[in-house]
């Protein structure tokens, strides 16, 4: 069949009757499938393909029933290119004629073996077990016997084989009937080296701090085998093959053989040197046997991590800076440094600290996240009169604590120097408000107060020089020199310019600076009362019933001053006239109140004024004398005026009432007569209708004609020949005969009737016809000749008429030239020239 016969079946019956061997199960009739088969006469079993373990490593399962006389088959086979040797424990394999002990350890070849049971295998289970050797006969290898089936470690270290696919031998006569009871066969497909070691990635990534002990673990890489891993197949080994760069140590990593571990192997690790490792790692099956195993290689990246082994240190001991006096949130210097740790991160982002020469906190320091330097600015202004230079000592560290062992470097620490320059500041006043308390109405002069500032700059020679911001009232004057405050009026706590007794003005202070500055300060003056206001008597007016014992008036006062010179006050009626204390009587309530009634049973309706002396309690008291205007009238049984009472307590009579009703009367009529004659006016206005269109007539309109006059270059002419002479002897003194005729005639003359100014709209035409006769009958109407003259525009003019020219020509005249003057004078060569050729 072209491959070997892996196992015998033969019944003990064959040689009575002709027997037929066939099998069943997986591997034969059952996926897969053909893969053996029986020869049916002699009863050999064959392999027909080759066999993978790593896709089926068995077909087996238990015997039902051992009827077949085999002996005991091999259970399993393992191929190993330095065959192990092995103690013997009996028994003898046998193949064909070949005899080979059992546990002897000799090389055999792939085939067909048999399991002879020493004495020492007396009464365990031997089945019936085939063994077959995968991949092709050129393999040698070591195969290691079962006694049975459940073969523990202890024999040698080898393989115990589970549990697999049911394959089932059958032996029937010709006629196909049972001979024997069919068998159980068990048959294992024995590991070879077939396999690489396949590594988990092709590449791992890792990382070990800079400066690591040796011994570090990095990290681990795993390559897997497919081979059987109980066997040398199957067992993996790592080793380092190469390393890139070889920087300080070629021998910078080492692995573990077994685990794949990758550790420190020396020390010098250092990430500002070398960043990055690449470490090429081999796996070797056969336990790393280089000469038989397979191997397989993946790339290990170690990255160098950055730990703060490096200080920073300034790149110069000392810096300087300048900044002006009064300024915050301006950076004064720059402070650079260099670190060689990792960029950006903690171990290389500076933090700056001031620890010397700054004891008020006029500095920080604030760092750059770009560029780490630190940027010194100014937190609280600095005074040129207090410091003009401030010594800073300051300190440069990380984020990030210093690597053990790492110390300081004493350039981390550099010193600042920072110049102050003056400027001109504001003069300021040193009490800012200032309270100043006083009686009010002080005479116009009075001295108040001195009011001066302080120019903080010391080192200059400046003026200051006041004057007024705000006074509200215009009650101050300031001195412009020294600050001395005047008043300029009387001042007045009962003015609306006062707030709570208190009146405030501003003034300015500046110097003569270059450029100047000012400041401002408020002055508040706190008015003491006095009294200087009479009280005044409230109500002004009122009613009563004529009748006394109705009803009274309740009065009281009101001061403009406060207290003490206000109430208790005093309410009475003065003597004269008298008939005022026979009318009127005042009972006191209390300081502020007081009553007016009636002292007579009865008094007639009307208004009356009540003349009532109120006094205040100042020391000196004020009076006033107030008059209340009291209406008297009838009263209802309430003691409310009725309404008849009223009208005759406003002191308006019955004849009163009517003359007022008659004028509104005649009003209204003179109004209606003005309306009616406006009508009749527009009427008549409507009804006379001219005699031509209102839009022919020229007299109300502005006719506009077309204005053919040049630009301004076109007019450059002598505009003085145009002026009225200032007197008229040159006119006068003239020849007979010889007169301008755009000049009014001086002398006598005639005198023509008077011409109509309005006409009457129907006779419109006449009046047209009529001016036209006029004017050509009038030689003393204008125009004259050309020029009229509009207005007197000066004098002066020696020009004389240009309508006294006279052509000088005495023949023909070649006008031909004209021509050539352009087009302005075309015309005029068209009038002269042309005439002639015609």
């Amino acid at each position: 069949m072209g491959s070997p016969a892996i196992k015998l079946i033969r019944s003990d019956k064959d040689k009575e009757i002709h027997i037929r061997y066939s099998i069943t199960g997986v591997g034969a009739d059952q996926p897969p499938m053909e893969v053996f088969n029986i020869d049916p006469v002699s009863g050999r079993m064959y392999v027909t393909r080759p066999m993978d373990r790593e896709e089926r490593a068995s077909y087996h399962v238990s015997i039902q029933h051992p009827g077949l006389q085999l002996g005991c088959t091999i259970a399993g086979f393992k191929e190993l290119n330095q065959p192990k040797p092995v103690q013997s424990a009996g028994g003898w394999l046998l193949n064909g004629s070949q005899q080979v002990p059992r546990w002897s350890g000799r090389p055999v070849a792939p085939g067909l073996y048999q399991q002879q049971c020493g004495q020492q295998d007396q009464g365990s289970d031997c089945p019936p077990v085939l063994g077959t050797a995968e991949a092709t006969p050129q393999i040698w290898g070591q195969f290691c016997p079962l006694a049975t089936r459940t073969l523990s470690m202890s024999r040698g270290g080898w393989r115990s084989w589970g549990t697999g696919e049911r394959l089932r031998a059958h032996a029937v006569d010709m006629n196909g009937n049972k001979v024997e009871n069919p068998i159980d066969l068990y048959i294992y497909v024995i590991d070879m080296n077939d396999n690489r070691p396949e590594f988990i990635n092709q590449v791992y990534n890792g990382s070990v701090d800079e400066g690591s002990k040796p011994g570090t673990y990095v990290m681990t890489v795993t390559a897997n085998d497919a081979d059987d891993g109980t066997t040398a197949n199957g067992m993996v080994r790592y080793r380092i093959v190469t390393q890139t760069p070889q920087s300080p140590s070629q021998n910078m990593f080492t692995i573990n053989s077994e685990t794949g571990d990758i550790v420190t192997v020396a020390a010098g690790l250092d990430r500002e040197k070398v960043q990055q490792y690449i470490v090429i790692v081999q796996a070797t099956d056969m336990e790393g046997n280089l000469n038989y195993g397979l191997s397989n290689t993946a790339t290990a990246i170690i990255t160098v991590t950055d730990v703060n082994d490096n200080p920073p240190e300034f790149t110069t001991s000392t810096y300087s800076g300048e900044v002006p006096e009064n300024r915050v949130e301006v950076v004064v210097a720059n402070l650079t440094v260099m670190d060689r740790d990792q960029p950006h991160s903690p171990n290389w982002n500076a933090i700056y600290r001031i620890i010397s020469g700054d004891p008020s906190g006029h500095f920080t320091i604030r760092t750059d996240p770009i560029t780490n330097e630190g940027m010194v600015t100014v937190v609280k202004a600095v005074d040129y009169e207090m410091n003009r230079a401030f010594m800073l000592t300051v300190m440069v560290s990380n984020q990030a604590p210093l690597a053990s062992g790492i110390q300081m470097s004493f350039q981390s620490t550099a010193g600042v120097t920072i110049s102050v320059t003056d400027v001109n500041e504001a003069p300021y006043f040193p009490t800012n408000h200032k309270l100043i308390r006083l009686e009010e109405g002080v005479p116009t002069g009075t001295v108040l107060t001195t009011f001066s500032a302080v120019d903080p700059d010391r080192f200059m020679q400046q003026a200051v020089r006041y004057s007024k911001l705000s006074d509200p009232a215009n009650w101050l004057n300031i001195n412009a020199t020294n600050g001395q405050i005047t008043t300029a009026a009387v001042l007045d706590r009962e003015s609306d310019y006062i707030k709570n007794n208190v009146y405030e003005a501003t003034f300015l202070a500046a110097d003569n600076g270059i450029p100047p500055a000012s400041g401002t300060g408020t002055l508040q003056i706190y008015l003491i009362d006095i009294n200087d206001n009479a009280p005044e008597l409230l109500p002004k007016e009122a009613q009563i019933c004529e009748k006394p014992n109705l009803n009274v008036i309740n009065i009281t006062a009101a001061d403009a001053d406060i207290d003490p010179n206000v109430g208790p006050f005093v309410f009475e009626l003065p003597s004269v006239p008298s008939a005022v204390r026979k009318n009127w009587t005042i009972t006191r309530l209390n300081g502020d109140y007081a009553q007016l009634s009636l002292r007579i049973m009865y008094l007639e309706a009307g208004v009356y004024d009540v003349p009532i002396i109120v006094t205040d309690s100042g020391n000196p008291p004020l009076y006033n004398t107030s008059v209340i205007k009291v209406k008297v009238c009838p009263c209802d049984e309430n003691g409310d005026c009725t309404t008849i009472g009223a009208v005759a307590a406003a002191g308006l009579g019955t004849g009163a009432i009517i003359a007022i009703l008659i004028c509104i009367i005649i009003l209204l009529t003179m109004v209606l007569l003005f309306v009616v004659w406006m009508k009749r006016r527009e009427k008549e206005r409507h009804t006379k209708q001219l005699l031509i269109d209102p839009e022919d007539d020229v007299r109300d309109n502005i006719l506009k004609y077309d204005e053919e006059g040049g630009g301004e270059e076109d007019q450059d002419y002598d505009l003085s020949q145009l002026q009225q002479p200032e007197t008229m002897d040159h006119v006068l003194n003239k020849t007979p005969g010889v007169r301008r005729v755009d000049e009014r005639p001086i002398g006598a003359e005639p005198q023509y009737p008077i011409r109509p100014v309005i006409p009457h709209p129907g006779d419109i035409g006449d009046f047209i016809n009529e001016g036209l006769r006029a004017a050509d009958n009038d030689p003393t109407a204008p125009p004259y000749d050309s020029l009229l003259v509009f207005d007197y525009e000066g004098s002066g003019s020696t020009a004389g008429s240009v309508s006294s020219l006279n052509s000088s020509s005495s023949g023909d005249q070649d006008y031909d030239y004209l021509n050539d003057w352009g087009p302005r004078f075309k015309k005029l060569a068209d009038m002269y020239g042309g005439g002639e050729e015609d």
